[in-house]
């Protein structure tokens, strides 16, 4: 039990060290993310479609 109160001691000192990013750097980070995760969702989408499309035609 003292090893898991230890721990969570530890935890939170070391959580006070950490330097969170304020309002703005969260939001462009956000959308950041956001934007590149959409990005690589519709450029894979594409890429299936394509593929899909061309086995198709050589099945057909």
């Amino acid at each position: 039990m003292q090893r898991l109160v230890n721990f969570f001691r530890d935890v939170s000192r070391e959580m006070k060290k950490v330097s969170w990013p304020k309002g703005k750097e969260l939001t462009r980070y956000t959308i950041t993310v956001v934007s590149t995760v959409v990005f690589v969702g519709v450029f894979f989408a594409v890429i299936d479609l394509g593929i899909s499309s061309l086995i198709r035609l050589i099945f057909e």
